[in-house]
Formats: structure tokens, C-alpha cells, sequence
């Protein structure tokens, strides 16, 4: 069990990253569940934990804002002290559409949160935690998604592309910053029942789709939550610059 130590959960209020902030709770993390509009689903999530015996807090940012993400590391200064873990886990989805249909305004939406708030947080982390500025180490998970690896054909290659930034920018820093008592690891989730199919705007997308998992069933955010929580201890202590892969096979 961690003891004691703080945890930013960028996205924490739906999905893989409520299911993660749950977690991390339990295993005895303070825990910062970031949010940008859904305060009422953030504040849910904080009220369990507490019931649970745990620490959390809800602060509200857009992370592609770079003053949001400054008033958001802030706010975990002030409120809990040292980070030591960060879950990159915020992203959007737009509707499912083929590329010669979208806007650079969707495109510049998708990367902006994706891929410039992705960077944001873990830079600001890393300076927090690097033992080159003083810090006392720390870990990053990236959530990035297995469309990295098929493109999401006519529905949404955007977002994809997106995540293969993240799956790169995994590799980089965890290189970059490895002998600075950090380690960067991503995760790569499949199909997982999460309300961001609705987003794409097909809410049954994974059991449409489920016959092509070769465990045949969607995932839970739990199993995703789980590998994150796993790459953050110490039992992954030799573990930076993965992809884990939670897809089922696929």
C-alpha cells in the first residue's frame, strides 16, 4: 500500500480515470481528481474516497490551457505537497467522422487537450519530482488507447494519431528523465465500457465491436485502473518507457 504519498488524476471524474482516482484512494494515495465541467460527477468521486477513509480533493482546469495546468499543479502544492505520481488520463472525443470531413478547428480541439495538455502535465511534473531540481522522484502513466495501433478508420483517426503522440512521447521522456528518479509508462486501453463511445456518438460501440476482441467482451475501467496502479508501485520499479496494451488481444 502506498502510504501517504499524492497522486494527480488528470480526467478524474468518469471512466478509467474515476475508476483509477477510486483505486488509488484505497491503496492509501491522496488523491487530486481533476475535472474541467463536470464538477457534480469530480466531487462524487472525492465523496467516496473520503468515505473510504482516504484524502482527495477536486480542482477544476482545462488542460489545454497552460494557465489552467499551472493553477492545477498549484492547487496540488498547496493542498497536499509533493506529487510523486501523475495519471495523464484527460482526453477528448469528437463525433465519428472520416477525415475529409473535419474541421482544423476539431483537429486543433483533439490535439490541444490530447497531446499539448498531455505535455503540460508531464512537464509540470516532472519538474516537481525530478531529483535534478531537488524533487524526490516520482512515476507518470500516460493513458494513451489502442487506436494508436489501428487508426481508428472512419470514425476517428484524429484521436487516434493523437494517442500515437502520447505512445511517443512515453518512449522520449521516460529516456529523458530515467536517471532523474522518474519513471513514464503508458497504457494503451481496448475497447472499455466507458461513456466516451457517446462522445463519438455511438454510446454501444463496444459490444458492437466486441466480437473482434479475441477474449470476446469489452473491458471494465477497473482493469485499466488496476495496470495504471501496478506501473505506479514500487512492484514496477524496473518498468519505464512500456506500452501496456489492456485490450483483451485485440
Amino acid at each position: 500500500m502506498a502510504i501517504d504519498k499524492v497522486i494527480l488524476i488528470t480526467g478524474g471524474s468518469r471512466g478509467i480515470g474515476a475508476a483509477t482516482a477510486l483505486l488509488a484512494g484505497r491503496s492509501g494515495y491522496r488523491v487530486c481528481v481533476n475535472y474541467h465541467r463536470d464538477q457534480a460527477a469530480a466531487e462524487q468521486v472525492v465523496t467516496a474516497i473520503r468515505d473510504a477513509g482516504g484524502s482527495a480533493v477536486a480542482v477544476r482546469a482545462d488542460i489545454s490551457s497552460e494557465n489552467d495546468v499551472l493553477r492545477l499543479f498549484e492547487a496540488v502544492d498547496k493542498e497536499f505537497g509533493a506529487l510523486c505520481a501523475l495519471v495523464n488520463n484527460a482526453g477528448i472525443l469528437e463525433k465519428q467522422s472520416r477525415l475529409s470531413d473535419m474541421s482544423a478547428a476539431r483537429l486543433q480541439r483533439v490535439f490541444a487537450t490530447n497531446v499539448a495538455g498531455s505535455f503540460l502535465c508531464a512537464r509540470e511534473a516532472v519538474r516537481r519530482m525530478s531529483t535534478r531540481n531537488g524533487g524526490a522522484g516520482g512515476a507518470i502513466v500516460n493513458v494513451s488507447s489502442g487506436a494508436s495501433k489501428h487508426g481508428a478508420p472512419n470514425e476517428y483517426i484524429d484521436y487516434a494519431a493523437s494517442k500515437g503522440a502520447i505512445d511517443t512521447m512515453t518512449l522520449g521522456l521516460a529516456k529523458e528523465v530515467a536517471a532523474e528518479g522518474i519513471r513514464v509508462n503508458a497504457v494503451r486501453p481496448g475497447l472499455i465500457y466507458t461513456d466516451i463511445h457517446a462522445s463519438g456518438g455511438e454510446p454501444g460501440r463496444v459490444d458492437r465491436l466486441s466480437a473482434m476482441v479475441p477474449m470476446q467482451r469489452g473491458g471494465r475501467p477497473e482493469e485499466v485502473a488496476r495496470t495504471i496502479l501496478w506501473l505506479l508501485s514500487d512492484e514496477a520499479s524496473y518498468v519505464t518507457g512500456a506500452l501496456v496494451d489492456v485490450t483483451g488481444g485485440r
